[in-house]
């Protein structure tokens, strides 16, 4: 639907150029909210296997295993956010192709553009006048429907989802690699994930437009919170 109107924008020379030209087709692969949350998850996730280890593991005194363990999570994490990148590539573009139907199928023209309104962000929409949504309505109704599938683009969108997920975790693993007394490794890896998790709060703030110290501050609290629970169920 957002290509649609991003397509017609090109003819059209009206505010409506604007708005649709800041609409992505898909979830940008680097977006800043998005990819500061999957840094914040990732985080949150690899201490809650290094705090566990620390709990569980420690009496042996075994870094391989806590470094082969560090590392794969990390790995899981970067897999698993990159095919979700994917999954969202594809049910972005069904959830236009279903919006372009319910555009066609519309009893009338008022409802038509009202469809494509509700599809819009709302700020969007709202800067938009009647002929604007009349003139997308239009053109969406000479549009062929073409079945979602996956680009190119997507896929190096998702490798690039990967890379940035477990790159920015990889510190945490780094400890294990350079000491060779475990608790010293342990505490230095949770510091270091701290540590990342405020940087990220703040990144994530100043793109959200809140407090970014807060933030930093808040998603410390928020991250640890969660791992002591997670590790309390048993996770």
């Amino acid at each position: 639907m957002v290509a649609a109107v991003a397509g017609k924008a090109e003819e059209m020379g009206t505010p409506a150029e604007i708005a649709a030209s800041r609409a992505p087709t898909v979830r940008g692969a680097l977006e800043p909210q998005d990819r500061i949350a999957e840094a914040l998850f990732g985080l949150i996730m690899v201490l809650t296997f290094t705090c566990s280890i620390s709990v569980a593991e420690t009496a042996r005194d075994d870094i391989r295993t806590m470094l082969y363990g560090a590392v794969g999570c990390n790995l899981a994490w970067g897999i698993i956010d990159a095919i979700f990148y994917l999954m969202a590539c594809l049910a972005e573009r069904g959830k236009g192709l279903v919006t372009l139907r319910a555009v066609r199928r519309a009893p009338g023209a008022e409802e038509g553009r009202r469809i494509i309104a509700d599809a819009l962000p709302p700020m969007i929409a709202d800067a938009l006048r009647p002929d604007d949504l009349e003139r997308m309505r239009q053109h969406l109704s000479l549009l062929p429907e073409r079945r979602p599938r996956l680009t190119g683009n997507d896929w190096l969108g998702a490798l690039g989802v990967f890379l940035w997920v477990f790159l920015v975790t990889f510190p945490v693993a780094l400890p294990f690699v350079f000491l060779h007394e475990a608790q010293r490794a342990l505490r230095l890896s949770n510091l270091i994930a701290v540590a990342l998790l405020y940087v990220t709060g703040h990144a994530f703030g100043r793109a959200a437009g809140l407090r970014a110290a807060w933030t930093g501050l808040v998603m410390v609290l928020l991250g640890g919170s969660l791992v002591a629970l997670t590790i309390a169920l048993g996770g």
